[in-house]
């Protein structure tokens, strides 16, 4: 069933409402469909296409170009009908807009297969290009059919979806408690030149080439990324794969 856009007495945008509620029910496992829309990939190989779809699983693209819809049912895909819309990437690639990339490989955030599930969907009155649609995004997000982010929306017919993820606060964070953290101790590079000390206060202290107190600060930890603010006012990072720490070309292991 098609499932055209109506304004509610409220001045809102009622827009493929049924396949929200689909959407948010999905574990992940079902496909979806946005069809019959004009997309503009910013890939160099894809290009623009018209009357097209764009199919994602979860996180990931599978899929861009016509004639996908023909299979939706095959799939059990929950299909988008995305008639006198625009797709366009929600996460641009400036340099590549202007022409800074030399190679497709160098090309970031493209609606091409294989890559995140970051979309906007606006009408095609409002999608002169790309970057008229995400100033319609920044300008007026009442207008926006959807924002959908790693496979799930974010803002659909102009309001934020339920549930959505919510933006860090700004500021710098009050220092976590880190008793007990596995990740707590004195790391140390394969070549005994760097040793970082992180503390469960949340206060790191590095020797350099034996020089003691060489960089002093404050540390977070979210997942595998830690982010460093040293007292002397500059911030680094460093990421944990597995039982080593990656930070500024060092490798390093604790204890």
């Amino acid at each position: 069933m098609t499932i055209t856009d109506s304004c509610t007495d409220t001045g809102t945008v009622s827009w493929n409402a049924e396949a929200l509620d689909e959407i948010l029910s999905n574990d992940g496992g079902r496909p979806v469909l946005f069809a019959n829309a004009r997309i503009l990939t910013t890939d160099p190989l894809i290009g623009a296409l018209v009357g097209a779809d764009i199919l994602f699983v979860g996180p990931l693209i599978v899929g861009v170009g016509p004639g996908i819809v023909t299979a939706a049912g095959d799939d059990n895909a929950i299909v988008v009908d995305a008639t006198g819309m625009t797709v366009v990437p929600a996460v641009l690639d400036t340099i590549a807009l202007t022409g800074g990339r030399s190679t497709r490989s160098e090309y970031v955030a493209t609606l091409a297969p294989g890559n995140t599930t970051d979309f906007l969907v606006v009408p095609d009155e409002l999608a002169d290009d790309v970057p008229v649609a995400v100033a319609t995004l920044l300008s007026r997000p009442e207008q926006v059919r959807a924002l959908v982010a790693a496979g799930r929306p974010v803002l659909w017919a102009g309001t934020a979806v339920p549930g959505r993820p919510t933006a860090p606060e700004t500021g710098i964070p009050a220092a976590a408690d880190l008793t007990g953290s596995p990740r707590v101790g004195v790391w140390t590079d394969r070549n005994d030149f760097l040793h970082q000390e992180l503390s469960a206060d949340g206060r790191y202290d590095e020797t350099r080439g034996g020089r003691p107190h060489a960089y002093q600060g404050r540390y977070w930890i979210d997942g595998d990324r830690i982010d460093y603010l040293d007292d002397l006012g500059f911030w680094a990072y460093g990421e944990f794969h597995g039982a080593e720490l990656h930070h500024a070309g060092y490798v390093m292991k604790l204890g």
